[in-house]
């Protein structure tokens, strides 16, 4: 499989408490994919897409000292049976996979599954963070247990008909399985929302409101606002309670 690497070279996977969603403070190992097939302008791993020699734009870029990153240094390979170990020391029964998109993989994560089961005695709980533009099979349906789909606004700087999959946000809203999550920070990311719940008949109660934020700081000017409009139309508030605890950093 192919992995985001943490500075000292190992495969970013870690033990950490889920910091969005409804799993919001659950203990879990995380294991976050390399590769995305979006780009988005304001995305916190964009380690894992924003290769050199690519035309994509990232918000960072005004930052002195931003670099677009040299894609060999960024990804490693490691097999399933040796994620299995990997995931296995942290003594936790709550996995996360996420990215980058980790449903260009959906085979591999299939296998740790099955690795998993195997290894442990009790039945594992398994989370995927996927922006909802890949349709999962039916087999890696059935064996998830929690799908978190963030599907991007026109604040991501991406076209409609990038983002915005119709048949697979149909799909996952029918299983049962998916919370949909949005990052939003203005009224017309708000009114995109709102139009989505509508189109795609999406539940209310699985239909997250988060701040888009890049530091703590920017999460404390935005937080109540956010939180006002999820009141206001009986949809969910998300925290970005890792971002609170730990700031914009890799393994956390």
């Amino acid at each position: 499989m192919k992995l985001a690497r943490m500075p000292d070279g190992s495969p970013e996977v870690f033990f950490s408490l889920q910091g969005e969603g409804r799993s919001i403070g659950r203990p879990s190992v995380f294991i976050r994919a390399a590769l995305c097939n979006l780009h988005c302008r304001w995305c916190d791993t964009d380690y894992t897409w924003n290769w050199e020699g690519t035309s994509y734009h990232h918000d960072r870029e005004s930052e002195s000292g931003y670099r677009k990153y040299k894609r060999e240094e960024q990804i490693v390979d490691r097999t399933v049976s040796e994620l299995v170990e990997a995931a296995l020391q942290f003594s936790c029964e709550s996995f996360v996979f996420t990215g980058g998109e980790p449903m260009i993989q959906q085979a591999d994560w299939m296998k740790l599954m099955e690795g998993l089961d195997v290894a442990m005695a009790n039945r594992p709980w398994f989370e995927v963070e996927t922006n909802g533009t890949i349709l999962p099979s039916e087999v890696f349906l059935a064996r998830i247990d929690q799908l978190n789909v963030s599907p991007k606004l026109t604040n991501s700087g991406m076209e409609p008909q990038m983002r915005i999959k119709g048949e697979v946000l149909e799909l996952l809203s029918r299983s049962g399985k998916a919370d949909f999550k949005f990052v939003v920070g203005s009224g017309e990311d708000l009114g995109e929302v709102l139009d989505l719940v509508e189109e795609f008949s999406l539940e209310r109660d699985r239909v997250f409101l988060m701040p888009l934020a890049h530091t703590p700081e920017m999460l404390n000017l935005t937080q109540k606002k956010v939180a006002e409009w999820a009141l206001g139309h009986r949809l969910r508030y998300s925290d970005r309670l890792h971002l609170r605890l730990y700031g914009a950093k890799r393994g956390t």
